[in-house]
């Protein structure tokens, strides 16, 4: 009876996985960066077995054949990135001469510009769990919503805080963000009370040892999670009539609101911790779009 031996894994193959265990420990990329890294370039490797093989031509057909099968200019962008990433780290690591990558020409995509809140709906919604009860989680709910707004972070960097990282006097936090880059974020005096409140009154009724040093808490005493916060998030929204509203909703709101306030673009990306000025500015076509919406709606020669 014959034996079946596994394929063994190509060049390619092994250095892909040494690239992703790079990545997440020593970039301290996201498990989702990762694997989508991870997931694009073994599917190269399914045709381009060894760095040899690996050229500029070879890499135009690969994206070549992902247009034949009709995968999206973003997948197209997507892949693109993670072939430049690769080979970048190819030629530090000594696999390759050249980066053969640097010259691949990633398709444009037209980015929808981002849902925001009116000033008026975002105070609603931040303030809309208190008005149906003073339980715990309905003062940790206006606590997370007003630092969400306040702050304009991710929602994985707030369930991420401890009670050590905020700075009641100061009005900061600091904030830990993608590839664990730290920031410290300033917030208003209504979120301070908000946290205030929260800390000494309702988090140790949650507190029942589970959640350690989180700042916030779910219902049974952990830390609370992403999902927990985008329901808190979806519930307030439709209760205070804002309609369908997510966590980074707030964020491009709470962007959007301080560029209307005079805040300087570099100050924004700043606060929301993206490492290149370029991503901010979609904030400023949002405001000069909002700038024509009321302008038509309001000017008689409009």
């Amino acid at each position: 009876m014959s034996t079946i031996q596994a394929e063994r894994p190509s060049q390619l193959g092994e250095a892909i996985e040494d690239f992703a265990e790079h990545q997440r420990l020593v970039r301290g990329r996201s498990e989702a960066t990762v694997r989508s890294y991870r997931s694009d370039l073994l599917d190269l490797a399914r045709n381009v077995r060894t760095f040899d093989e690996l050229t500029l031509n070879a890499l135009r057909t690969w994206l070549a054949a992902a247009v034949t099968e009709g995968k999206s200019r973003a997948t197209l962008a997507r892949r693109t990135a993670s072939a430049r990433a690769f080979t970048s780290w190819a030629v530090r690591a000594g696999y390759l001469e050249s980066d053969v990558a640097a010259r691949l020409a990633s398709p444009k995509i037209n980015r929808p510009l981002p849902d925001v809140l009116s000033d008026r709906q975002a105070d609603h919604l931040v303030t809309e769990p208190a008005q149906s009860d003073d339980s715990p989680e309905s003062v940790r709910d206006v606590a997370m919503l007003e630092l969400l707004y306040a702050s304009g972070m991710r929602v994985a960097e707030l369930c991420g805080l401890d009670t050590t990282d905020v700075d009641l006097a100061r009005r900061t936090t600091r904030v830990t963000g993608k590839g664990n880059k730290q920031r410290t974020v300033p917030f208003g005096e209504s979120a301070a009370a908000a946290i205030r409140e929260w800390i000494d009154h309702a988090r140790p009724e949650l507190d029942h040892g589970d959640g350690g040093s989180a700042l916030f808490l779910g219902s049974r005493g952990g830390r609370i999670n992403p999902r927990q916060v985008r329901r808190v998030v979806e519930k307030s929204a439709a209760a205070s009539g804002a309609g369908h509203v997510s966590p980074h909703d707030l964020r491009h709101s709470a962007a959007t609101h301080m560029l209307e306030g005079g805040a300087d673009l570099r100050v924004v990306q700043e606060l929301l911790g993206h490492s290149s000025l370029q991503t901010t500015q979609i904030y400023t076509h949002v405001s000069a779009q909002r700038l024509k919406d009321v302008f038509s709606r309001a000017h008689p020669r409009a």
